[in-house]
């Protein structure tokens, strides 16, 4: 049997643990380190999934039995992160988005096209078993000509406090959110496809009182061949995740809800933790048996080992995430001019050779 991948998580909190989890059934991995600033977190992290715990960025840089590190740090760390791991020579897969802008985006697909690293963009939602299927059935033709899609993703406020605040973090719900929607879209309709331009509503609603940045937003993606996805995100929405997925061709349509499960209960008792953003722990519960998998983490991580095992590029690289930030930034001055917004991107950059590992 191959020498197992020796993965790092950086960044100990939510999104480190869906991490390490989707990383499960994966027979060619294996979690070696947990890196986090906090050292209650890093040793409880340690603990649970039975890894050493790394106290600093430097110190995971510098340890020669990390093969790849998983970045899972607040958006405002990723660049600095990035940048040290590419010139240690770390593989390195990223949370979405990759970046705050394109800008800083700009600088990670540098780094590591430099560098010469794996790199791996780590938008989990293509990843979810329906929307697989779907995107199969718009290739086989099922729908007809794919015209139209559209997003809907909502709950009711962030879970941790960076990411309320716009400035730390790059953005509110859009950036936070749309991210999902932005690649999904492009998923569906082809990366060869581009992006030529952006509508985009949005403002702060509900949540004046805890961020400046918009809590609801819109936005509507223009490919270059004329068609569209529609982008609706909401940290105010009520009664739980939202993720309502759609496609619309001119011979049918697919639609899917990836935060409903059949699973539902009605309980007097709380029962622990019941899926992400839940709203209430009594009453009508909509339990997610396996949320991990559902939100796409297990083929996702799966994906990742496998093209650094291998060598191929991974089906979302930091490319992909580059893009996607293209687009939001062209959303944001949307937003701020009331009109139809170009996506702007360093095509030299993109057209740079991909980075393989083998």
């Amino acid at each position: 049997m191959a020498t197992p991948v020796r993965v790092a998580m950086l960044g100990c909190g939510f999104i480190g643990e869906f991490h390490a989890l989707g990383l499960r059934y994966v027979a060619n991995a294996r979690l070696v380190a947990g890196c986090d600033a906090d050292p209650e977190r890093r040793a409880a992290y340690a603990e649970r999934f039975a890894c050493r715990a790394i106290a600093s960025l430097e110190d995971l840089c510098a340890d020669p039995e990390v093969d790849l590190v998983v970045v899972s740090v607040p958006n405002h760390l990723h660049r600095e992160a990035v940048l040290a791991l590419a010139a240690a020579g770390k593989g390195i897969a990223c949370t979405k988005p990759l970046g705050r802008s394109a800008e800083e985006a700009a600088d990670m697909l540098r780094a590591v096209t430099d560098a010469g690293v794996f790199n791996a963009y780590l938008e989990n939602v293509i990843f979810n078993p329906d929307l697989l299927r779907m995107r199969d059935m718009v290739t086989a033709g099922a729908i007809g000509r794919l015209t139209t899609a559209r997003a809907r993703e909502g709950h009711s406020g962030p879970h941790a406090p960076h990411f309320w605040n716009a400035d730390l973090a790059g953005g509110g719900a859009l950036l936070d959110m749309a991210s999902h929607g932005a690649e999904y879209a492009r998923f569906l309709f082809g990366k060869d496809v581009p992006v030529a331009d952006v509508f985009a509503w949005g403002a702060t609603l509900v949540h004046g009182e805890r961020t400046t940045g918009e809590d609801n937003a819109m936005m509507i993606m223009r490919f270059a061949d004329g068609r569209a996805a529609t982008i609706d995100v909401s940290w105010s929405s009520k009664g739980g995740l939202e993720g309502r997925f759609e496609a619309y061709g001119d011979a049918g349509r697919l639609i899917t809800d990836i935060s409903v499960g059949s699973l539902k209960a009605f309980v007097e008792r709380p029962a622990g933790y019941v899926v992400e953003k839940a709203d209430a722990e009594t009453g009508w519960v909509f339990p997610v048996p396996d949320e991990v998998r559902v939100h796409g983490h297990d083929l996702m991580m799966t994906d990742v080992i496998d093209a650094f095992v291998t060598g191929r590029p991974p089906r979302e690289t930091f490319r992909d995430g580059y893009v996607v930030n293209g687009v939001l930034d062209a959303a944001y001055r949307s937003m701020r001019s009331g009109r139809w917004e170009p996506v702007t991107l360093d095509l030299v950059l993109l057209d740079a050779p991909a980075v393989v590992t083998a």
